[in-house]
C-alpha cells in the first residue's frame, strides 16, 4: 500500500525549501528510500540523454547535481526529480546545430553554459513578468505534437549508435536521419547490434513484468560488466569517452555566441516550464498545496542559472524519475537531496567504472525512453474529443520531422495563440426581451480589442434584422464585461454614432463598477450618463423608453 502523503506544514508557502520546513525525522527513511530509487532511474538516463546532443556523458551526471539540488529549495513539488529531459537534450543539440557550434570542439561546454544562462534568464524574466498561467495556456496538443517530433527524430538519431555505425545525423532532423540510417544498414556491427537488442529487451521485459527494479541501472550495471567481462572493445563495440573523476569545474559562458543561440533558449526555456509544470501537476497529492506557476518558474530559472556555471543541460522536470521517486514513497524534496548526494558520489568514485560503459547501452536508455513519448493514445483521444486539437498535434508534430523541432515549437504556440485570438473573437450576443419599438441584447462573453468590432457588427445586425425602420432603441447589456479598454469604449461610440444615424438610440446597462470608472473618464460616456442613457438593468431601460414614449419625448 502507498504511504500516506506527509502533512503539509503550516509555512509552506514561503519562498525558502517549502517541502522541507517542519521537518517530520519520520519521514527520513521514505525519503532516502525515495532518492536511492530514483537516483537508480535519473543518474544513467541523464547520462543517456547527454548522448542526443552528442556531449560527454558526465555531462547529465552533473546535471543531476547542481540543478535538482537548487530546485529541492526552492520548488514547490514534494516529489519532482529536475534534471533534464530527452524532449530538452533534442532541442538543445538542435539549437547547437542552429547555431553553428560542433560539440566535438573545446568550444563545446562554454556553448553550452551560454544555452543554459540563457535558459534560465528567459524563465526569470517570464517570472518578473508572471507569465507562468500564460505559458500554461499552451495548448496541449502542442506538447503532445511537439513530444511526438521528438521522440521520432531522437529513436531514429540513436539507430546508428544501436547499429554500431559511425554515422552521426545528431541535429540533422528526422528524415536526413532516417535515409542516412537506411543506407549505412549494410555496414552494422554484429556485436553492437547484440549487445543493443538485449539492452533493449531487458529494459522493455522489466518495465512489464517488474517495475519495482530500476531497470536503467540493471542495463548499465550490465553493460559495464559485459564490457569488462567479454572485453567487448575487442570485439569492436564502442564504449563511452573517459569520465573524468571528481566535480564539475565552473564553466563561464561564450557572450557571442548569445544572438544565435536566443531563439533555441526561447524555445527550451518554455519547453522546460511546461513539462515542469506538467509533472508537478500530475504527481501531486490532493492533501498538498496547489502548484504556484510563478514559483514553478523562479525555481526553474534558477536551477538552470546554477547549471550554467557547472556543465549541465538546460533543467527540467523528468515524469520518470519523479514518477518513481513518489511511488518509493518521496514526503519531502529530502529525496532529491538524497539523489544529489548518490550522484556526487558516483562522480567521485566511479569515474574509471563508467568508462567501460558502451556506447549502445547509452542508446538503448535513450530509445526506450523516448519511444514512450509517440503517444498515439494521446492522439487517438485527440481526435475522439476535438478534431481542431488533433489536427494541431498533427501539424506541429509534421512541422517537427520536416522543418525541425525549434520549428515544431514555434509552429505550435503560434497554432495555440492562434486558436485563443479565435475564441476571443467569438461573437456571444442573446437576444433579449422586445418592448414596443426598443430591442435588447446580452453579451455573454468578455469584450477585447480582438472581438469588438465583430460586436459592433452583430448588433447592427441584430437591430437592422428587426426592421430598421421600426426600431428606434436598442439596449446593451453589458454585466460581463468587467474591464474596459480605450480600443472598447471607441467601438462602443462608434457603434452609437450608427445606430444614431440610423436614428436609433442606444442605452447601456449593467455595466460593472471597474469599467465603468474607466468608461466615465470619457466625454462619449458621460454624455450618455448624461442622456440618462446609463442605466442599471434592462427593465430599467425599458420602463425608460416606455415612459419616454408616453410622453411622446424625442430621443
Amino acid at each position: 500500500m502507498a504511504p500516506r502523503p506527509a502533512p503539509v506544514p503550516a509555512r509552506s508557502r514561503t519562498w525558502f525549501a517549502p517541502t522541507i520546513r517542519g521537518y517530520d525525522r519520520s519521514w527520513l527513511g521514505s525519503d532516502v528510500l525515495a532518492g536511492l530509487s530514483a537516483g537508480a532511474v535519473v543518474v544513467p538516463q541523464a547520462m543517456a540523454y547527454a548522448s542526443i546532443a552528442e556531449l560527454p556523458a558526465q555531462v547529465g551526471l552533473y546535471t543531476c547535481m547542481a540543478p535538482m539540488a537548487v530546485y529541492a529549495l526552492l520548488g514547490g513539488s514534494r516529489a519532482m526529480s529536475v534534471s533534464t529531459t530527452s524532449t530538452i537534450a533534442t532541442l538543445s543539440a538542435t539549437t547547437f546545430v542552429s547555431a553553428g557550434v560542433a560539440v566535438s570542439s573545446d568550444d563545446a561546454l562554454r556553448a553550452l553554459s551560454t544555452l543554459t544562462l540563457l535558459v534560465g534568464v528567459v524563465l526569470v524574466v517570464a517570472r518578473l513578468l508572471t507569465l507562468g498561467s500564460l505559458v500554461e495556456n499552451i495548448n496541449k496538443s502542442t506538447l503532445i505534437g511537439v513530444q511526438i517530433g521528438v521522440g521520432a527524430t531522437v529513436a531514429v538519431g540513436q539507430l546508428p549508435k544501436l547499429l554500431g555505425l559511425t554515422d552521426d545525423p545528431t541535429g540533422a532532423g528526422f528524415i536526413r536521419s532516417a535515409v542516412a540510417v537506411i543506407e549505412a544498414l549494410p555496414r552494422a556491427h554484429g556485436p553492437t547490434v547484440v549487445l543493443s537488442v538485449a539492452s533493449i529487451a531487458v529494459l522493455l521485459l522489466l518495465r512489464r513484468f517488474v517495475p519495482a527494479v530500476p531497470g536503467p541501472l540493471v542495463v548499465v550495471a550490465g553493460g559495464i560488466a559485459a564490457s569488462a567481462v567479454l572485453h567487448l572493445t575487442d570485439l569492436g563495440v564502442e564504449v563511452i569517452d573517459p569520465v573524468p573523476t571528481g566535480l564539475p569545474l565552473p564553466v563561464l559562458p561564450d557572450p557571442t555566441l548569445v544572438p544565435a543561440m536566443l531563439p533555441g533558449a526561447l524555445g527550451i526555456a518554455m519547453m522546460a516550464f511546461l513539462e515542469s509544470a506538467a509533472v508537478a501537476r500530475g504527481i501531486r497529492q490532493p492533501s498538498e498545496p496547489p502548484i504556484d506557476s510563478d514559483r514553478e518558474l523562479l525555481a526553474t530559472a534558477a536551477a538552470n542559472l546554477a547549471g550554467s556555471l557547472t556543465q549541465t543541460l538546460p533543467a527540467a522536470g523528468g515524469f520518470s524519475q519523479s514518477a518513481v521517486n513518489q511511488r518509493a514513497g518521496a514526503r519531502t524534496q529530502v529525496s532529491t537531496l538524497v539523489t544529489v548526494a548518490l550522484a556526487v558520489l558516483v562522480a567521485l568514485v566511479l569515474g574509471p567504472v563508467l568508462a567501460l560503459m558502451p556506447t549502445a547501452t547509452l542508446a538503448a536508455l535513450v530509445v526506450t525512453a523516448v519511444v514512450g513519448l509517440i503517444d498515439v493514445a494521446a492522439l487517438r483521444r485527440l481526435a475522439r474529443i476535438s478534431r481542431r486539437d488533433f489536427w494541431l498535434a498533427v501539424v506541429t508534430a509534421a512541422v517537427g520531422l520536416t522543418a525541425g523541432l525549434l520549428a515544431a515549437v514555434v509552429a505550435g504556440v503560434a497554432g495555440t495563440y492562434f486558436l485563443v485570438l479565435r475564441e476571443l473573437q467569438r461573437v456571444r450576443l442573446a437576444p433579449g426581451p422586445v418592448v414596443g419599438r426598443t430591442i435588447s441584447a446580452r453579451i455573454e462573453g468578455a469584450v477585447y480589442t480582438a472581438n469588438v468590432l465583430a460586436y459592433e457588427d452583430a448588433v447592427l445586425r441584430l437591430a437592422g434584422a428587426a426592421s430598421a425602420d421600426r426600431v428606434d432603441g436598442v439596449v446593451l447589456d453589458l454585466s460581463r464585461m468587467y474591464e474596459a479598454t480605450v480600443t472598447v469604449l471607441d467601438g462602443l461610440a462608434e457603434l452609437d454614432h450608427e445606430l444614431a444615424r440610423r436614428g436609433v438610440t442606444l442605452l447601456l446597462v449593467g455595466l460593472p463598477g471597474s469599467a465603468w470608472e474607466t468608461a466615465a473618464r470619457t466625454t462619449w460616456f458621460r454624455g450618455l450618463v448624461d442622456d440618462d442613457r446609463v442605466l442599471p438593468t434592462v427593465d430599467a431601460a425599458m420602463t425608460a423608453r416606455a415612459a419616454r414614449a408616453e410622453r411622446g419625448d424625442p430621443d
